[in-house]
């Protein structure tokens, strides 16, 4: 049965790279940006390397944007069978200066705006007896590495994901599993991790055996610490 993933922040960088591997492990692809050319124009990237990848415009700071690709996508006769949340924005600036207005940004990216796709498109996963759902966490957001690092409103949002992670883990069937990824310093930031290296946990969490773990953190494919 062919599956489909439905990857956010998919355009460029980590995101365009866990699109690839998706996709070369024989899955289709809705690849979504917030501006539709962008994702147009990833989408045709992909296709020339022969990879079936479908382009949607999402913006996930919209609360009715998720219920409404939702809607979009099933007239067309798609269901998400896998979500990777990836979209992310960094935040720079100590809890007590930066301006609450930034704050309230990363957290709309990084954990309203997961959870308005999750709320869209669990039910159907649960329905049908099948779902994977990965959450692009970042080691900033381990609680047990102390939050450390200028960028406070990045640090609490992507911890707060790793929050709902554990939450939807308690409230999901073991059909849907729900797991978060540390893909790592990635190069284009300056670190050592390639992007293929980066994607490689985010994909192999997308698509887990039946019996592959829920309810966790991973770091190249091993449990981290939350």
């Amino acid at each position: 049965m062919s599956r489909t993933a439905l990857v956010t922040g998919g355009n460029r960088g980590l995101g365009f790279e866990i699109c690839r591997q998706i996709c070369r492990r024989g899955l289709q692809v809705v690849l979504t940006a917030r501006r539709l050319e962008d994702a147009r124009a990833a989408a045709a990237r992909l296709r020339e390397e022969g990879l079936t990848v479908h382009p949607w415009e999402l913006d996930v700071t919209v609360p009715e944007a998720a219920p409404v690709l939702a809607r979009q996508l099933a007239a067309e006769g798609v269901h998400a069978d896998v979500l990777v949340n990836n979209a992310g924005i960094f935040r720079d600036g100590a809890i007590l200066d930066v301006d609450l207005q930034l704050v309230r940004e990363s957290f709309e990216v990084h954990l309203f705006g997961p959870l308005s796709l999750i709320r869209a498109f669990a039910p159907g996963m649960r329905e049908r007896g099948y779902g994977r759902i990965v959450n692009v966490c970042s080691g900033y957001g381990q609680i047990s590495q102390g939050l450390k690092g200028s960028a406070a409103s990045y640090n609490l949002s992507k911890a707060a994901l790793g929050a709902l992670t554990l939450r939807l883990s308690v409230e999901l069937p073991a059909t849907v599993k729900v797991n978060a990824a540390l893909p790592g310093w990635l190069s284009n930031r300056g670190g050592p991790v390639s992007m293929e290296a980066g994607a490689d946990t985010v994909v192999w969490l997308a698509t887990l055996p039946d019996d592959g773990p829920s309810g966790g953190l991973f770091r190249e494919r091993r449990p981290a610490e939350w």
